[in-house]
């Protein structure tokens, strides 16, 4: 396959991203001391090491890889073989460095360093809201659903989903008969469209829509794609309103997410007796979102015009984005809370630039910290 300067750059962050221990924060840091141009693929192990939030093995592991004309050739061989994919499907890799990139997803932690997006890449920068509940849907779960995403799309927003069965493929549906606009955001590569095989529903989707993911095209929907799918549909969007969901879910996942990210979080109140309603009324109890009872109330969070006492809080200076050593740490946190000797093991950090970053972390209300230098990600 000969390459055309516009695919330089996403052959070589597909290449990039097939090395192992090298998650989003990491390949951030890789681009950011190397650049999207071949020296990537050239970095040894002392310049690997210099780079912050990668230790000892993983940079001796991946100068190796980048080393080996074997594992060169066989990674450029399944990026093209994407990128061929891509072509066929009409699709797009967007890029992190790409102009077309969603602003909205930049601003998470963790963003993919790219997206294949099936459709039209525009929408997915539009004034957004995500709509997620459970697969067994009621029928006043669904009547909710209707009737809100389709005032939200006469508003103007783009209605998110995941495309599952319930109250997902009801909000697209509302979305799309409404003539507005609606993504889906996919646990599995965009050719697999398995809860709609016979195209009723997503090919009108992608006339002004869109279909995305961050998983390579012909993955399956496996289980563990899925929590990292919830964070992009609740990254890629202002709010994330639940419909329906149980006390644990996909739902109560997404609602999580989108809490970490600062964006707001609505919920539909439903029967105390329904098991369907137990996660969106417990949210609402908790204080950590909003009850909604129509589209307005949404409208009126989302966009200042309508409420002018949210005037002063959308003028508000943004919060500090994370640099690439923060980044690594609330990466590595992830996993759950650790000493400090283990976070500097996970992040190739040293403990005296190390304590810097957790404290300016504290600061930003992001980790906490327990007694024995032991410190865990903060609960919104």
């Amino acid at each position: 396959m000969t390459t055309t300067p516009e695919q330089s750059v996403p052959l070589l962050l597909l290449i990039i991203s097939q090395l192992p221990g090298i998650g989003p924060s990491r390949a951030r840091a890789l681009v950011n001391r190397f650049g999207a141009t071949p020296a990537l693929l050239e970095a040894n192990y002392e310049a690997l090491r210099e780079i912050p939030g990668i230790g000892e093995t993983i940079a001796r592991e991946t100068a190796e890889r980048l080393a080996s004309p074997a594992w060169r050739g066989k990674a450029r061989e399944e990026a093209e073989k994407q990128l061929e994919r891509t072509e066929r499907l009409q699709a797009a890799v967007v890029t992190i460095l790409d102009p077309a990139y969603p602003p909205l997803l930049k601003e998470i932690y963790d963003p993919p360093l790219l997206i294949f997006v099936r459709g039209n890449p525009g929408a997915l920068s539009l004034p957004s809201l995500a709509v997620v509940g459970t697969r067994k849907s009621t029928g006043y779960g669904k009547q909710a659903t209707e009737v809100i995403c389709r005032e939200m799309a006469s508003n103007g927003y783009a209605i998110f989903s995941g495309l599952a069965y319930g109250i997902d493929m009801m909000a697209h549906r509302a979305a799309v008969e409404s003539d507005g606009v609606t993504v889906a955001v996919l646990g599995c590569g965009i050719d697999r469209i398995y809860t709609d095989p016979a195209g009723r529903l997503w090919p009108r989707m992608l006339e002004r829509g869109a279909i995305v993911s961050e998983e390579w095209i012909g993955s399956k929907p496996e289980p563990g794609n899925f929590p990292r799918r919830n964070r992009l549909i609740s990254g890629l969007t202002q709010g994330t309103l639940i419909v329906e969901s149980d006390i644990k879910g996909g739902s109560m996942i997404t609602a999580t997410c989108a809490l970490e990210q600062n964006r707001e979080v609505f919920a539909i109140p439903g029967s105390i007796f329904s098991a369907a309603s137990r996660g969106a009324n417990r949210l609402i109890q908790q204080n950590q979102a909003k009850p909604v009872h129509s589209a307005e109330d949404i409208l009126a969070e989302l966009d200042p015009a309508r409420n002018p006492a949210l005037k002063k809080k959308a003028e508000a200076p943004e919060p500090l984005a994370l640099n690439i050593e923060e980044a690594c740490i609330v990466e590595a946190l992830q996993a759950g809370a650790m000493h400090i000797d283990l976070i500097a093991d996970k992040t190739g950090l040293k403990i005296d630039a190390l304590l810097v970053h957790l404290f300016e972390l504290e600061l930003k209300r992001i980790v906490e910290q327990e007694p024995g230098q032991i410190f865990r990600k903060r609960t919104p």
